[in-house]
């Protein structure tokens, strides 16, 4: 049914009144929008919110990234003195993301007590150490967590002398843990849902837990087991320690970033996914040139910049993941030369196996499109 004419004639006063009072609003401050909140774009939006902590990195000239003081496998200096380890790959994988160059980072070796700290103090602008995604600290109101880069768990490390084939038996047992980790906690809660006496050697350091367990000041070591694998290697006869079959908790580590910079922490993860999806894609460090001119996968063609504008809404380059994977490989790659077959501690895949492997794992890079 259509409208009278009377209800059109109000209908038209009205919305000429709303206007007026609009304009004269503008009129009267002609200054309120300086005063205005920023506002976010939309989704379709193809510039990116401005980064502080990208343009701040841009304006040094590199990455500071927040590692393990020295864990084989993980973040440690070889006899050169040079930072090696699959977190010290992630961060250099990064570096060469932004700035095209893997060497344009800063590596800051930091404890775990001082991990977070040093993120909120603006020292470094990612943690990729070993860090476990908790609730507590996801909801702390000062970290954002970018994603996971390895599943762990916590295990027991023994001396095969003590002939036993559990953590069970582990009742009385000096136990040395890391204080400012979840071990200690995780210890706490097996031990006690099974009325296991123990006596927890809560020592300051990972190394110092390790040097505990050496000097046999305790009877077991319990850790994340990717770092017990990487501790039995520097003890001086590693066949004589081994790792008990119970998995004590979930530890999905991955890298960390300040709360408030959602542009940075999207940098961090999609540079981390771009690393996975290489791999699931059959994108190596070899043929990333190659593929980068050639391929005609769209799935590739999009990640490696060939299509789409995907760099540019992170506020990078086109070759942002070309050159990620050109410096560093893709995550299999990286996997397996720290952490795999081809290094010392020769651990499985795994959890960390692509999703799609078989057997699968929980290794999933989420889409470019």
């Amino acid at each position: 049914m259509g409208l009278s004419s009377g209800r059109i004639t109000l209908w038209a006063a009205s919305l000429a009144a709303v206007l007026l009072v609009a304009a004269c609003g503008r009129d009267a401050r002609p200054d309120e929008a300086d005063d205005a909140p920023l506002t976010t774009p939309t989704a379709g939006a193809s510039q990116p919110v401005a980064s502080p902590t990208l343009a701040a990195i841009r304006q040094r000239g590199r990455l500071n990234c927040g590692v393990h003081q020295g864990l084989v496998g993980f973040a440690y200096t070889d006899n050169r003195g040079e930072w090696r380890g699959f977190d010290a790959d992630f961060c250099r994988g990064l570096a060469a993301a932004i700035f095209g160059d893997a060497d344009a980072v800063r590596f800051v070796p930091l404890t775990a007590e001082s991990r977070f700290q040093a993120l909120t103090d603006g020292r470094i602008d990612v943690l990729w150490r070993n860090t476990s995604w908790t609730m507590e600290r996801d909801t702390s109101g000062q970290l954002s967590f970018a994603g996971v880069n390895y599943y762990d768990g916590q295990g027991f490390l023994v001396r095969r002398s003590l002939d036993l084939a559990s953590a069970a038996e582990l009742n009385g047992a000096r136990v040395c843990v890391q204080a400012g980790s979840t071990s200690a906690l995780n210890a706490e809660d097996y031990f006690r849902s099974r009325g296991i006496e123990y006596e927890a050697v809560i020592l300051p350091s990972e190394e110092a837990a390790r040097q505990a367990y050496g000097r046999e000041d305790c009877d077991a070591f319990s850790a994340d087991i990717s770092a017990l694998a990487a501790a039995r290697t520097t003890l001086s006869d590693p066949a004589q320690h081994v790792l008990l079959p119970e998995v004590i908790s979930k530890e999905p580590l991955g890298p960390v970033t300040r709360r408030g910079d959602e542009q940075w922490t999207a940098v961090v993860r999609w540079t981390l996914n771009a690393l996975i999806l290489a791999e699931e894609y059959g994108v190596t460090e070899a043929n990333v040139d190659e593929l980068a001119e050639g391929a005609r996968d769209p799935r590739v063609r999009r990640l490696l910049g060939a299509e789409g504008e995907f760099g540019q809404r992170l506020g990078l380059p086109a070759t942002w993941a070309a050159d990620a994977v050109g410096a560093v490989g893709n995550y299999g790659e990286i996997f397996e030369r720290n952490l795999g077959a081809q290094s010392p501690l020769d651990l499985a895949r795994g959890l960390n196996a692509q999703w799609n492997a078989r057997p699968g794992g929980l290794i999933y890079g989420l889409p470019v499109r």
